[in-house]
């Protein structure tokens, strides 16, 4: 492959990753689809739907992952969620900071980008300051405690840090197999207790459900597929296009929101470059905001007071943070990370759900 042809597949898969975010980020407009939404109806109303369309687009994510794995056109060792160990201590602290701070800010990274694109002109401070508690934690002053202490606290099983990678050690089959089975069993067991309840056999909530599940694992085909080649012309080495980390990557946003303020801000030094994590952030916000012009319900709004202006700038703080903290957010470790059975991944999404329930618990008992 010429220069030339890599550049063009590189803006071709920009361009995908472009259309399948404005796609996204309508959806979401339209069908309410948010995880903290979804937690806080489960604990304060005790309506499970929008917790069981996570649990379906869960489901279709991770069977796509893995039959996508089990055809060797992808494999999890190739993923961002590929880690030399479990950094277990960040990543359940990570979570439990982000599931508070989401619930403080009236929803994570990826709800914020869709009510800015409908008008929140709140959703726009948080995401700025979630970007620049992001960066901190990266390569800021809240980076030193995190590389030299969180970091250093971590787990390293023989058999690996995919679950997949466990199934393949111990029916001794193949990693894709490993990777399938597991994906499998999980949905089953999923599957059961999504449809347990018959108010949910909508069309509205299955499709919801199942369209946020098709959307990430079209961010694995496009990251993991399309825009994979095994030698770079100029290094000869394996390549993924267009990624932060130069491994295979889907669908997350406060590193890809931190990312835009740091190559906004030193444009001019020359290295800053365009990745897929970026591209869906403006695609997402672009689609919710094509989305409520349509429906007529773009409307601008901002903090009714000092209070409401504090909790959301604490809550911004908290998810940026506790995001780099993680390795992802709800969306980058719930949705995506999970789809791959990383085990850091199960570890952040728990620690998420328990900083979340608690935040709810904490305003309910102060109502």
């Amino acid at each position: 492959m010429s220069q030339d042809q890599l550049a063009q597949l590189q803006w071709l898969v920009l361009a995908a990753t472009g259309l399948v975010s404005v796609f996204l980020g309508a959806l979401m407009h339209r069908t309410h689809f948010c995880t903290m939404g979804a937690v806080s109806d489960a604990v304060v109303m005790q309506n499970f739907d929008r917790l069981r369309q996570w649990a379906l687009a869960l489901v279709v994510a991770s069977l796509g992952f893995g039959a996508m794995s089990l055809a060797g056109l992808v494999s999890p060792l190739k993923s961002i969620y590929a880690t030399p160990a479990v950094f277990w201590l960040s990543s359940l602290l990570g979570g439990l900071l982000f599931g508070w701070g989401m619930v403080l800010s009236s929803g994570c990274g990826v709800k914020s980008l869709v009510r800015l694109g409908a008008g929140n002109l709140k959703s726009l401070v948080v995401l700025m300051v979630m970007g620049i508690s992001a960066l901190m934690a990266m390569k800021g002053v809240l980076a030193m405690p995190r590389v030299h202490f969180l970091e250093t606290i971590t787990w390293a099983p023989e058999q690996g840090v995919f679950l997949g990678q466990w199934i393949s050690h111990y029916l001794q089959v193949d990693l894709g197999q490993g990777v399938f089975l597991a994906a499998l069993a999980f949905s089953i067991l999923l599957t059961v207790w999504i449809f347990k309840d018959r108010d949910f056999w909508t069309s509205f909530n299955v499709g919801t459900g199942l369209s946020v599940g098709l959307v990430i694992c079209a961010f694995w085909w496009i990251s993991g597929v399309w825009g994979h080649g095994m030698e770079h012309p100029d290094t000869l080495e394996e390549f993924f296009l267009a990624t932060t980390s130069r491994k295979m990557e889907a669908l997350s946003t406060t590193a890809p929101v931190a990312m835009i303020l740091d190559a906004l801000l030193y444009f001019s030094d020359g290295t800053k470059r365009l990745t897929l994590g970026m591209m869906s952030v403006m695609g997402i916000c672009l689609g919710a905001f094509i989305s409520a012009r349509i429906s007529g319900t773009f409307k601008l709004e901002a903090f009714v007071g000092k209070s409401d202006l504090q909790r959301h700038l604490i809550g911004a703080c908290l998810m940026g943070c506790g995001a780099v903290l993680a390795m992802g957010c709800s969306v980058g470790q719930g949705l995506s990370g999970l789809s791959t059975f990383s085990l850091a991944s199960l570890l952040a999404s728990l620690g998420i759900l328990l900083g979340a329930y608690a935040a709810i618990w904490r305003d309910l008992q102060q109502a």
